[in-house]
């Protein structure tokens, strides 16, 4: 942090970070030449903050490269936690940090390299990609996203909030591991202590009610966002394409209506036919719902979700009639009474090239606020990016 500050606190900075365990100080030149220069060719990705590039070092070890900008405010506080977050945490479900490097006016993170991308450009990228995720992969990649979660609610040494848990966010090794990336808006989880906070940050169409639209966090707001998640697993649908004013329809509140009809399992993926598990289905679907709860205190724990994954515990089940996403609920209801393999298709499976992440801030300071206090924050189309929450 000291070099973000001044230059002349560079080399302090570089010790503090090369004793972080895990961790590695790499030049930028070392980076460039592993890059090709930061060759748009090598492009794997990119995120609000930067582009993220595959390289091979000279000892032949693949790596992916995550490059911010070093005039960014926001992208340097994003490095500082990332850093930090990530070197304290080792899991088989979270990303590996190889390193960093400070170097030339850069800031950048390297990661252990994943052959599959995300399970964002996975389950809306080409279709010879798609066709790969059978039902065996899907139900691999919910249950290490659970377990990564669980171990940081609740097993590591640091309580961490992840905050932005989205499909571009699980990266995919190349047995279909999934690992939790991007800790950029990780925030320390204090126990029992919960608060109001104004510093809103995730992904709409991902974040917990309750906490975008008053500030309350908690573990329970990436228990929403995991339920997020395994409904885009099991459907293919893309959550973040929605768009409160166009014809789609926003995901979550499709399955309210098809839950209304007792119908779940016409929500699973067309691509997979017949061939998947419905009794598996039908139980991540519901615990899906589960954990969209609108009440956080109803949504279940990630050790308990890890339990009933592994077949370990029994799902108690209630389901919900109080959509939150009430802008789209009727719509959803006319879409959902037409042939649901002809919607289906009908919706856009293209991969986000940047799915809007948002850090809202009000006062820098954490207040508490009304109950009922939301806050007014439009993005880059005028609209407000807590509308179809």
């Amino acid at each position: 942090m000291g070099y973000l500050r001044g230059k002349e606190s560079k080399i302090e900075a570089q010790k503090e970070l090369v004793s972080l365990p895990g961790g590695g100080i790499f030049t930028y030149r070392q980076l460039k030449v592993a890059t090709q220069n930061f060759n748009n060719a090598n492009k794997i990705g990119e995120g609000g903050f930067g582009a993220v590039f595959k390289g091979v070092l000279t000892n032949g070890t693949a790596i992916a490269v995550k490059q911010l900008s070093a005039k960014s405010k926001q992208g340097s506080r994003e490095f500082v936690n990332e850093v930090g977050v990530i070197s304290a945490l080792q899991h088989p479900n979270l990303v590996k940090l190889l390193g960093c490097c400070i170097d030339e006016n850069q800031l950048l993170l390297v990661y252990e390299y994943m052959e599959n991308n995300s399970l964002a450009h996975a389950l809306f990228g080409p279709e010879e990609l798609r066709v790969q995720l059978n039902w065996t992969i899907r139900s691999k990649i919910c249950r290490g996203i659970a377990k990564g979660l669980a171990f940081l609610h609740e097993e590591s040494k640091l309580k961490i909030i992840h905050r932005d848990i989205k499909t571009t966010n699980i990266l995919l090794d190349k047995d279909f591991t999934a690992k939790i990336s991007d800790f950029g808006f990780a925030k320390l989880h204090e126990g029992e202590k919960t608060h109001v906070i104004t510093k809103i940050a995730g992904t709409t169409g991902y974040m917990a009610p309750e906490y975008a639209m008053r500030g309350h966090l908690t573990s329970k707001a990436d228990v929403y966002s995991f339920g997020v998640v395994l409904l885009e697993i099991v459907s293919g649908q893309n959550s973040a394409s929605y768009r409160p004013n166009d014809e789609s329809v926003y995901l979550l509140d499709l399955a309210y209506v098809l839950q209304e009809k007792g119908d779940l399992l016409a929500l699973v993926d067309p691509i997979l036919g017949s061939e998947y598990a419905a009794k598996e289905a039908k139980m991540i679907l519901e615990l899906a719902m589960l954990c969209t709860n609108p009440s956080p205190t109803l949504r279940p724990s990630m050790s308990e979700v890890v339990k009933v994954l592994k077949g370990k515990s029994r799902l108690n089940y209630t389901p919900s009639h109080a959509p939150y996403s009430a802008d789209g609920f009727a719509r959803a209801k006319a879409m959902a009474s037409r042939s649901f393999s002809n919607y289906s298709r009908s919706m856009s499976r293209e991969e986000p090239s940047n799915p809007a992440s948002y850090e809202f801030s009000i006062k820098e300071e954490e207040v508490q606020i009304s109950a009922d206090y939301t806050p007014e924050v439009t993005d880059e189309t005028g609209r407000s990016p807590l509308n179809n929450v």
